[in-house]
């Protein structure tokens, strides 16, 4: 298993287990493991995590929330969820934009 996917798997054992936990460091912890994770993300993935996250930040875990007895906790992680991809889409905006600045001058230099 590669360092990314372990890295991932952290920040998703992580949004599932603050979902039910409440350490008052939630959005921190997971703001930073989301930075971490989008320090990982491909560049062919860069576009989908920053979907995913406009999604479930915008409440596309809410539609869950009527399911009797386990809507709750499904709307929990996956707002929990969100968060990580929310600090990941960060990292994946702000690794583009340096990429890019210094992908075009290393171009133009030769």
């Amino acid at each position: 298993m590669s360092l990314a996917k372990i890295i991932w798997l952290i920040g998703l054992i992580a949004a599932i287990a603050l979902a039910f936990i409440n350490t008052g460091y939630d959005a921190a912890i997971l703001a930073v493991l989301g930075l971490v994770c989008g320090w990982f993300l491909d560049h062919e993935h860069r576009r989908g995590a920053i979907i995913a996250a406009v999604f479930l930040m915008m409440g596309g875990s809410a539609a869950l929330g009527g399911i009797p007895g386990i809507g709750g906790y499904l709307t929990a992680i996956l707002a929990s969820l969100g968060a990580v991809f929310g600090g990941a889409s960060v990292m994946a905006i702000v690794r583009t934009l340096i990429e890019r600045i210094f992908m075009s001058n290393a171009a133009a230099a030769t």
